[in-house]
Protein backbone atom coordinates (compact mmCIF):
# COMPACT_ATOMS: atom_id res chain seq x y z
CA UNK A 1 0.00 0.00 0.00
CA UNK A 2 1.72 3.19 -1.09
CA UNK A 3 1.71 6.38 1.37
CA UNK A 4 -0.93 8.25 -0.59
CA UNK A 5 -3.69 4.97 -0.33
CA UNK A 6 -2.62 5.29 3.71
CA UNK A 7 -3.26 9.16 4.34
CA UNK A 8 -1.59 11.39 6.48
CA UNK A 9 -1.77 11.96 10.16
CA UNK A 10 -2.10 15.68 10.76
CA UNK A 11 -1.99 18.05 14.13
CA UNK A 12 -3.49 21.21 14.06
CA UNK A 13 -3.41 24.29 16.31
CA UNK A 14 -6.38 26.40 15.00
CA UNK A 15 -8.32 29.58 16.40
CA UNK A 16 -12.07 30.60 15.36
CA UNK A 17 -14.30 33.49 15.78
CA UNK A 18 -17.14 33.02 18.29
CA UNK A 19 -16.41 29.69 19.77
CA UNK A 20 -17.27 29.67 23.64
CA UNK A 21 -14.45 26.60 24.02
CA UNK A 22 -11.65 29.07 23.03
CA UNK A 23 -13.48 31.88 24.61
CA UNK A 24 -13.78 30.08 28.29
CA UNK A 25 -10.15 28.59 28.10
CA UNK A 26 -8.50 31.93 27.23
CA UNK A 27 -10.68 33.42 30.43
CA UNK A 28 -10.13 30.47 33.15
CA UNK A 29 -6.61 28.82 34.10
CA UNK A 30 -8.04 25.42 33.00
CA UNK A 31 -8.62 23.45 30.01
CA UNK A 32 -11.07 20.97 28.02
CA UNK A 33 -11.35 17.80 26.05
CA UNK A 34 -13.40 17.20 23.48
CA UNK A 35 -15.01 13.40 23.12
CA UNK A 36 -17.14 13.88 19.86
CA UNK A 37 -19.79 17.00 18.92
CA UNK A 38 -22.90 15.39 16.85
CA UNK A 39 -25.94 17.71 15.04
CA UNK A 40 -29.04 17.49 17.21
CA UNK A 41 -32.44 19.41 17.01
CA UNK A 42 -30.52 21.65 14.98
CA UNK A 43 -27.74 22.56 17.59
CA UNK A 44 -24.34 21.57 18.21
CA UNK A 45 -23.92 18.82 20.90
CA UNK A 46 -20.77 17.80 22.13
CA UNK A 47 -19.10 16.09 25.11
CA UNK A 48 -16.33 17.35 26.98
CA UNK A 49 -14.05 17.29 29.66
CA UNK A 50 -13.26 20.37 31.99
CA UNK A 51 -9.81 19.51 33.71
CA UNK A 52 -7.52 21.90 35.83
CA UNK A 53 -4.77 21.46 38.25
CA UNK A 54 -7.56 22.32 41.23
CA UNK A 55 -11.18 21.34 41.83
CA UNK A 56 -11.78 25.15 41.65
CA UNK A 57 -9.87 26.11 38.85
CA UNK A 58 -12.66 23.26 37.09
CA UNK A 59 -15.60 24.74 38.53
CA UNK A 60 -14.36 28.42 37.42
CA UNK A 61 -14.72 26.78 34.08
CA UNK A 62 -17.57 25.00 33.98
CA UNK A 63 -19.28 28.38 35.61
CA UNK A 64 -18.05 30.19 32.50
CA UNK A 65 -18.78 27.62 30.18
CA UNK A 66 -22.66 28.52 31.33
CA UNK A 67 -22.42 31.65 32.00
CA UNK A 68 -21.26 32.31 27.97
CA UNK A 69 -23.62 33.72 25.54
CA UNK A 70 -22.76 31.30 23.22
CA UNK A 71 -23.60 28.39 24.68
CA UNK A 72 -27.86 26.79 24.59
CA UNK A 73 -27.37 24.60 27.70
CA UNK A 74 -24.85 22.52 29.84
CA UNK A 75 -25.30 19.22 31.86
CA UNK A 76 -23.17 17.62 33.77
CA UNK A 77 -22.44 13.82 32.64
CA UNK A 78 -22.01 12.87 36.40
CA UNK A 79 -19.51 13.02 39.34
CA UNK A 80 -15.72 14.13 39.52
CA UNK A 81 -13.50 12.41 37.23
CA UNK A 82 -10.61 10.82 39.01
CA UNK A 83 -7.93 12.66 36.81
CA UNK A 84 -5.32 11.19 39.08
CA UNK A 85 -5.80 7.63 38.04
CA UNK A 86 -6.66 8.49 34.39
CA UNK A 87 -3.96 9.10 32.55
CA UNK A 88 -5.83 10.75 29.64
CA UNK A 89 -7.09 13.56 32.16
CA UNK A 90 -4.17 16.02 32.50
CA UNK A 91 -4.21 17.92 36.06
CA UNK A 92 -5.65 17.15 39.10
CA UNK A 93 -9.74 17.55 39.08
CA UNK A 94 -11.99 17.16 36.29
CA UNK A 95 -15.45 16.85 35.35
CA UNK A 96 -17.56 15.83 32.36
CA UNK A 97 -20.09 18.01 30.50
CA UNK A 98 -22.52 17.99 27.74
CA UNK A 99 -22.98 21.01 25.81
CA UNK A 100 -25.48 22.34 23.47
CA UNK A 101 -24.74 25.26 21.27
CA UNK A 102 -25.17 27.09 17.36
CA UNK A 103 -24.16 24.56 14.87
CA UNK A 104 -22.64 27.62 13.12
CA UNK A 105 -20.17 27.95 15.80
CA UNK A 106 -18.78 24.69 15.63
CA UNK A 107 -15.61 23.95 12.95
CA UNK A 108 -15.87 20.03 13.85
CA UNK A 109 -18.67 19.59 10.45
CA UNK A 110 -16.05 22.00 8.37
CA UNK A 111 -13.22 19.87 9.09
CA UNK A 112 -14.86 16.41 9.02
CA UNK A 113 -16.62 16.92 5.91
CA UNK A 114 -13.71 17.61 4.31
CA UNK A 115 -12.40 14.19 5.78
CA UNK A 116 -10.52 15.17 8.67
CA UNK A 117 -11.15 12.83 11.52
CA UNK A 118 -10.24 12.91 14.69
CA UNK A 119 -7.57 10.89 15.68
CA UNK A 120 -7.98 11.81 19.75
CA UNK A 121 -9.54 14.28 22.18
CA UNK A 122 -9.49 17.76 20.76
CA UNK A 123 -7.48 19.46 22.99
CA UNK A 124 -8.40 23.25 24.56
CA UNK A 125 -6.30 25.30 25.98
CA UNK A 126 -5.08 28.77 26.61
CA UNK A 127 -8.09 30.42 23.34
CA UNK A 128 -6.25 28.01 21.15
CA UNK A 129 -7.90 24.27 20.21
CA UNK A 130 -5.41 21.92 19.05
CA UNK A 131 -6.75 18.84 16.89
CA UNK A 132 -4.79 15.32 15.91
CA UNK A 133 -6.45 13.89 12.51
CA UNK A 134 -6.82 11.56 10.25
CA UNK A 135 -7.14 12.18 6.48
CA UNK A 136 -7.20 10.30 3.08
CA UNK A 137 -5.55 12.93 1.49
CA UNK A 138 -2.00 13.52 0.47
CA UNK A 139 0.62 15.82 1.71
CA UNK A 140 0.25 18.36 -1.27
CA UNK A 141 -3.88 18.07 -0.96
CA UNK A 142 -4.12 18.63 2.70
CA UNK A 143 -3.32 22.34 2.97
CA UNK A 144 -5.64 22.65 0.21
CA UNK A 145 -8.29 21.37 2.15
CA UNK A 146 -7.50 23.83 4.90
CA UNK A 147 -7.51 26.46 3.09
CA UNK A 148 -11.11 25.72 2.14
CA UNK A 149 -11.86 25.17 6.52
CA UNK A 150 -10.43 28.84 6.54
CA UNK A 151 -12.38 30.55 4.12
CA UNK A 152 -15.57 28.63 5.02
CA UNK A 153 -14.98 29.17 9.10
CA UNK A 154 -12.52 32.93 8.58
CA UNK A 155 -10.17 30.41 11.06
CA UNK A 156 -6.78 30.87 11.80
CA UNK A 157 -5.40 27.01 11.35
CA UNK A 158 -1.45 25.95 11.92
CA UNK A 159 -0.70 23.10 10.95
CA UNK A 160 2.16 21.87 13.20
CA UNK A 161 2.98 17.87 12.14
CA UNK A 162 1.97 16.02 9.32
CA UNK A 163 3.06 12.07 9.40
CA UNK A 164 2.11 8.99 8.05
CA UNK A 165 -0.30 7.16 10.57
CA UNK A 166 1.53 4.01 10.90
CA UNK A 167 4.42 4.01 13.32
CA UNK A 168 8.22 3.41 11.48
CA UNK A 169 7.97 6.77 9.62
CA UNK A 170 11.32 8.23 11.80
CA UNK A 171 9.52 10.55 13.55
CA UNK A 172 8.02 11.08 17.01
CA UNK A 173 4.79 9.66 17.37
CA UNK A 174 3.26 11.00 21.36
CA UNK A 175 -0.06 7.97 21.57
CA UNK A 176 2.09 7.13 24.56
CA UNK A 177 2.42 9.66 26.29
CA UNK A 178 -0.29 11.48 29.00
CA UNK A 179 -2.09 14.38 27.73
CA UNK A 180 -0.26 16.28 30.02
CA UNK A 181 3.14 14.86 29.16
CA UNK A 182 2.26 15.99 25.17
CA UNK A 183 0.36 19.22 26.12
CA UNK A 184 4.15 20.23 27.60
CA UNK A 185 6.14 18.41 24.77
CA UNK A 186 3.67 20.14 21.91
CA UNK A 187 4.29 23.73 23.90
CA UNK A 188 8.14 22.75 23.70
CA UNK A 189 8.07 22.13 20.68
CA UNK A 190 6.00 25.10 19.58
CA UNK A 191 8.71 27.56 21.13
CA UNK A 192 11.29 25.67 19.89
CA UNK A 193 12.54 24.68 22.90
CA UNK A 194 14.54 21.87 21.22
CA UNK A 195 16.27 24.55 18.72
CA UNK A 196 19.79 25.00 19.41
CA UNK A 197 20.33 27.53 20.64
CA UNK A 198 16.72 27.09 22.40
CA UNK A 199 14.83 30.02 21.58
CA UNK A 200 12.98 29.82 25.27
CA UNK A 201 14.47 28.60 28.65
CA UNK A 202 12.86 26.47 30.50
CA UNK A 203 11.63 28.92 32.78
CA UNK A 204 10.14 30.86 30.12
CA UNK A 205 8.35 27.65 29.13
CA UNK A 206 7.02 26.54 32.72
CA UNK A 207 5.63 30.41 32.53
CA UNK A 208 3.86 29.96 29.88
CA UNK A 209 2.59 26.63 30.77
CA UNK A 210 1.55 27.96 34.26
CA UNK A 211 3.51 25.63 35.67
CA UNK A 212 6.31 25.65 38.16
CA UNK A 213 9.57 25.07 36.71
CA UNK A 214 10.56 21.57 38.34
CA UNK A 215 6.86 20.28 36.68
CA UNK A 216 7.55 21.44 33.57
CA UNK A 217 10.97 19.71 33.32
CA UNK A 218 9.60 16.37 35.24
CA UNK A 219 6.84 16.48 32.41
CA UNK A 220 9.54 16.72 29.66
CA UNK A 221 11.83 14.40 31.16
CA UNK A 222 8.93 11.80 30.80
CA UNK A 223 7.90 12.46 27.84
CA UNK A 224 11.07 12.01 26.09
CA UNK A 225 11.82 8.97 27.91
CA UNK A 226 8.64 7.63 26.47
CA UNK A 227 9.56 9.15 23.05
CA UNK A 228 12.90 7.30 23.19
CA UNK A 229 12.02 4.02 24.01
CA UNK A 230 13.78 4.10 27.54
CA UNK A 231 10.90 3.89 29.80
Amino acid sequence: MTADELGVRVSLDLWHPDCWTLEVTEAVDAGLLGHGVHRIDGLATGRFTAYGDTTAAVDDLVAAVEASDLTESVWETGGPIDAATDAAVPGSAARGIVVRYDLANSINEALVSRGFIPDEPVRMIGGREYWTVLVHETRRTVHDRLEEVREEMDAEIRVELITAPASGTGIFQTDDLSERQREVFDLARRHDYYTWPREVSAGELAAIAGVSRATLLEHLRKAESKLLGSE
